[in-house]
């Protein structure tokens, strides 16, 4: 896992540990069952993994399978809460709209996402859900982190599927 500075809202240094790296393989995972690679994980305050996934829409016969959703899901379960107050979330690619609300509902504390989605994404494209008047809760946004991975996993997934 990388460790890099990063400026804050007030503008001080902080250590900040990635773990898209994580994401990363669980995306690299899917790939291999044959779902889109998307992963996510879920990183306590203190920097413990408490879930990760990866998507499992085909095999689940589940619309809703989603790595954010699963990794939600199996946190809130973990932690026997449904709210994820302060915790982190990486994700591979930018959550949907549906993705999106399931993040403000469990009130996370940090998305971190790698790349960005102008087709489906519910974040800073599309539906941009935490802009919305009634989304109760918005956590801060941390784009681009292994974008360039993240997209390339993406592209050879879908050039495989069309080739």
């Amino acid at each position: 896992m990388s460790v890099r500075a990063w400026r804050g809202k007030a503008g001080q240094m902080s250590d900040f540990r990635s773990y898209m790296d994580m994401a990363l393989a669980e995306a690299r995972a899917a790939a291999m069952r044959g779902e889109v690679p998307v992963g996510a994980v879920v990183v306590a305050p203190g920097g413990a993994v408490v879930a990760r996934a990866g998507n499992r829409t085909r095999e689940l016969h589940d619309p809703t399978a989603h790595a954010e959703v699963l990794a939600i899901r199996s946190a809130c379960g973990a932690l026997g809460s449904e709210r994820l107050i302060g915790h982190d979330l990486y994700v591979t690619l930018e959550p949907c709209p549906m993705c999106a609300a399931a993040i403000s509902a469990a009130r996370i504390g940090r998305l971190y996402y790698g790349a960005a989605d102008p087709k489906s994404g519910g974040v800073a494209v599309g539906a941009r859900v935490f802009a919305h008047p009634q989304c109760h809760h918005v956590p801060e946004i941390y784009d681009g982190i292994a974008a360039t991975e993240a997209e390339g996993l993406l592209r050879t997934f879908f050039a495989g599927r069309r080739g």
